[in-house]
């Protein structure tokens, strides 16, 4: 079943990419206290999320947190060297935390998972965008398949 607005962040792994290396954190670690705005890719360095997707949270960053946002994050089904290596090749500069869901157990847990097998990507993460108070979903905008329109950071920003 698809995460709802008013439901809670399910319990589930993900590792943080640091400086030093992954970090293995709980969802409900990472979700606690805060207000986390939180968006998935279908894959790093794939055309929309290295042209379009992550820039824009990138760029609008201070914009979200002068909005109240105290963290944003990425996430997507790949793993933390890969999201690392993106997140230093798009120039991230500490404005995104990077969220690697390896095995896709939290797009799982979230029921927004998907099948990319199509285009030779398998079991990945659906394109979205989420507001998180502490470990509560207020936001959740979900792309319709091959589409690019509401999880912007433009989009999330809007709704704040």
């Amino acid at each position: 079943m698809t995460i709802q607005v008013g439901d809670r962040i399910p319990t589930t792994q993900l590792v943080k990419v640091t400086e030093e290396g992954p970090d293995q954190i709980g969802s409900d670690e990472f979700f606690a206290g805060r207000k986390v705005a939180l968006f998935s890719v279908p894959g790093a360095f794939t055309p929309t999320c290295s042209a379009k997707h992550l820039p824009g949270f990138v760029e609008k960053a201070g914009e979200l947190k002068a909005a109240g946002v105290d963290e944003i994050a990425c996430t997507a089904v790949n793993d933390a060297f890969v999201m690392g290596a993106w997140a230093k090749a798009s120039g991230v500069d500490g404005k995104v935390t990077m969220l690697a869901d390896g095995n896709g157990t939290f797009a799982k847990a979230v029921g927004l998972e998907m099948d990319g097998s199509a285009f030779g990507l398998g079991a990945r993460g659906k394109r979205y965008s989420m507001v998180i108070n502490d470990g509560v979903v207020e936001q959740l905008n979900v792309e319709a398949p091959g589409a690019f329109e509401v999880s912007s950071a433009d989009y999330l920003l809007g709704r704040l």
